[in-house]
């Protein structure tokens, strides 16, 4: 669980410590991809020092430190961030912005942008040439970072790092709070500040940091009636059937399952449709999560935020309930949640309704037909097909630099909801593109039955004319010199077998 540092931290790492979570990382003011927004970089929670020290002394009162590690971030430069981030309780150090300034970025906080001169963030090829970074440039960082841990562990007379976690009492004020001459102008001011809560150490024999060898095992969930169910499949990758209720508490349904495919056939999972899953309800949090291929779920109900996460090659369709289906346009109404689809590798996913804001964030693979969504549609999105049967919310597109997506346009308004920074919107023109479109609706009504799918194949010559394609710019170029090089490879085979 990634929490911002800010006042009351503390109380919220509690509670989801308590709901069973294996790491918590506070996360400072400090850092952020070149990418986030400048209210984001300048004006998000509090110094993780700050949001560190509350979350350490609240997790020790209530006896729950032991159960979680503490990991915390925000501009960790030197081996003195890590020591002193370790004495006020953390366990573990996350560092973004250093290890992508040993690689050879200089923070033109161009990440969205495509134009990162060194390389780093973008699709262009030309730029990507400047990229000089190596392995072993991080690996050699460090490498010296830990050995200065070391010697300062060393100068403080301990054999490890965790016998300094928690252990506040090591820090000592700067002489600048101790003197009082010109030197420092502002010396009184600086003998105002009162550190006594930040450094203070709770009086308790209670563990100061995570030391149960282990991660929680999740139990009572309903993945494992799942996998004992498809054992056939798993075993012998016989067909099976299954079907369940589901309610909002059931959270990544799928993703045990997908997981034990995973373990046993890797990337290449079961064949198509081995395991047909229907659910009845409604689904919680991450619904279908790393979904892995083999896997054919079908939900008749709503979800809820997350779902289709990381989707790996499964199929997933969500659809209303069939008895409620006369009560009301499936196209008109929101059926699943927030960020659905997120840094989805492969697969396919088709929603008979609405969805929320920032679908398909970061897919870079997975196919999808939805009925309308909210805010930042294929944000970040690096490959794959989206198509949308309705209408979107505004910024679609924002940073997407590869894949292409289709839009029902009637109202010929699309333009003003697009983010046109790395994209360009054309007609359905070209016969490839239109059998492709045509394909992904009639999938889609295969397999959720939408009524405004079957009423667009009913009538396909005139809703083609209204769908708008969004592809980003250099992902097209891209496309074009693929196609040159075919067709050069063609013509040079002709001219061989003449």
């Amino acid at each position: 669980m990634k929490l911002v540092a800010e006042s009351g931290v503390g109380t919220i790492a509690a509670g989801v410590a308590k709901a069973k979570a294996d790491l918590i990382v506070i996360s400072g003011a400090e850092g952020g991809t070149g990418a986030s927004p400048a209210s984001s970089m300048r004006f998000a929670g509090i110094s993780p020092e700050i949001g560190l020290a509350e979350t350490q002394q609240t997790l020790v009162r209530n006896g729950l430190r032991n159960q979680v590690r503490l990991q915390t971030d925000g501009q960790l430069k030197t081996a003195k961030d890590v020591i002193i981030m370790a004495m006020l309780g953390a366990d573990e150090f996350s560092f973004g912005t250093l290890p992508l300034i040993v690689l050879g970025c200089v923070m033109m906080r161009k990440c969205n942008t495509n134009t990162c001169p060194m390389g780093v963030a973008t699709q262009n090829p030309e730029l990507r040439k400047h990229f000089e970074g190596r392995a072993e440039y991080v690996v050699n960082f460090f490498t010296f970072l830990a050995e200065q841990v070391r010697e300062y562990l060393a100068e403080i007379g301990v054999k490890s790092l965790k016998e300094i976690i928690g252990h506040t009492e090591l820090i000592e004020l700067s002489e600048k709070l101790k003197v009082n001459s010109e030197e420092f102008a502002a010396a009184d001011k600086w003998r105002t500040i009162d550190f006594s809560r930040l450094l203070h150490k709770p009086e308790t024999d209670k563990a100061l940091y995570w030391d149960r060898g282990a991660y929680t095992k999740v139990t009572g969930v309903k993945d494992e009636e799942m996998i004992r169910a498809a054992q056939k499949a798993i075993e012998s990758q016989e067909e099976v059937t299954l079907d369940y209720a589901i309610k909002n508490t059931d959270r990544a349904v799928g993703t045990m399952l997908s997981g034990v495919i995973a373990q046993k056939y890797g990337e290449a999972g079961l064949p198509d449709s081995t395991i047909k899953i229907k659910f009845k309800g409604s689904a919680g949090q991450s619904f279908g999560a790393f979904a892995v291929k083999g896997l054919d779920i079908r939900l008749e109900g709503e979800t809820n935020d997350y779902f289709g996460k990381g989707l790996s090659g499964g199929r997933i369709s969500i659809l209303p309930p069939a008895r409620r289906s006369d009560e009301f346009k499936a196209e008109e109404n929101i059926i699943a949640g927030n960020t659905g689809l997120y840094g989805a590798t492969s697969g396919e996913l088709y929603i008979n309704g609405k969805v929320g804001e920032r679908f398909g964030v970061r897919n870079s693979g997975a196919i999808a037909v939805i009925e309308g969504a909210g805010d930042h549609c294929c944000e970040y999105m690096t490959g794959g097909r989206v198509v949308v049967l309705g209408k979107t919310g505004r910024n679609f597109a924002a940073g997407m630099s590869g894949g292409v997506a289709y839009v029902y346009d009637p109202d010929h308004t699309f333009d003003y909801f697009c983010n046109m920074d790395m994209v360009e919107l054309s007609l359905v023109e070209d016969s490839v593109s239109r059998k492709e479109l045509l394909e992904l609706i009639r999938q889609h009504y295969l397999h959720t039955g939408s009524a405004l799918a079957g009423r667009m194949l009913d009538d396909w010559h005139r809703y083609i004319e209204d769908f708008i394609q969004v592809v980003p710019i250099e992902y097209k170029r891209v496309l074009e010199e693929e196609k040159m090089a075919r067709l050069h490879e063609k013509i040079a085979d002709i001219q061989r077998d003449y």
